[in-house]
């Protein structure tokens, strides 16, 4: 299955600079399970030892993040919204050695 990818104006706050919400859509949200790599895991008790920046999870934090936003932006699409405003991120571990992260925002149109 191909992933689909959309374009929206994405805000942090309650509005997008420069521009007028003319309709506000409601709340959307994407999320993402991820489990650890036991590879990545015994890499990442060494590199506790030393210090340093745990790549491995870095990477893994990035992709999911960007697939929860993508996950969110693709059900703002379906309603017909160009835009969401006061995204949030938050993350919750699910089951030992699996974290979601979840990403909500309200979906407006804007011009």
């Amino acid at each position: 299955m191909e992933p689909v990818t959309v374009s929206l104006l994405l805000s942090n706050v309650e509005t997008i600079p420069g521009k007028s919400i003319t309709s506000t859509l409601g709340l959307v949200t994407g999320s993402t399970v991820r489990a650890k790599h036991i590879g990545k895991d015994i890499f990442a008790s060494f590199k506790n030892l030393v210090g340093g920046e745990l790549r491995a999870y870095t990477e893994l934090l990035n992709e999911s993040r960007n697939e929860a936003l993508q996950r969110m932006m693709v059900e703002a699409n379906q309603r017909g919204a160009n835009g969401i405003v006061n995204i949030r991120f938050a993350t919750s571990s699910v089951a030992s050695g699996a974290s979601e992260l979840f990403v909500y925002g309200t979906a407006v149109v804007v011009e």
